[in-house]
């Protein structure tokens, strides 16, 4: 019994390392998930890759593609697809704010961040983001590590 309860994660927190890695954030917002049943455990669990993941407008809604929720481990044949679409939500102002970002050339949609709120319900934080360059890229490593040097040397 033990075992089991050690699994689901009080306080469940998945980012996306590499989107900040890759995307300058131009804007964020946090939004709701339609999910099945079997998906909210596996969030608990902490079973979430949303590496590729990305978002596209599809009839004026907001969808989230290209992110793995792996199948619940308990769940029996009433489990979900993994890389299943799932619908966001958001107010229509923020909707029409992203699709009007989205549609400059460069910039796309990603998710940052998968969490659980207080209220036991998991939100997606997404980002209206553009792709950097080598360039900045390198930029960016430079200054982590004389931040990094920095620290060590006790400045």
């Amino acid at each position: 019994m033990a075992k089991d309860k050690d699994r689901i994660k009080k306080h469940v927190n998945i980012v996306n390392r590499r989107a900040s890695f890759e995307y300058q954030f131009l804007d964020k917002y946090t939004a709701g998930v339609m999910l099945m049943g079997t998906e909210i455990k596996s969030i608990r669990e902490g079973k979430v890759n949303m590496q590729d993941g990305y978002c596209i407008f599809q009839n004026g809604e907001l969808w989230l593609h290209n992110t793995h929720i792996s199948t619940y481990t308990e769940g029996t044949h009433y489990n979900h697809e993994p890389m299943r679409p799932r619908k966001l939500l958001l107010n229509k102002k923020e909707l029409k704010k992203l699709e009007k970002g989205a549609e400059e050339q460069g910039v796309t949609i990603i998710p940052i961040r998968v969490f659980v709120n207080d209220r036991g319900f998991a939100k997606v934080e997404v980002a209206l983001a553009r792709g950097k360059k080598l360039y900045d890229k390198r930029q960016d490593i430079k200054e982590k590590d004389v931040k990094r040097e920095m620290d060590r040397s006790g400045y």
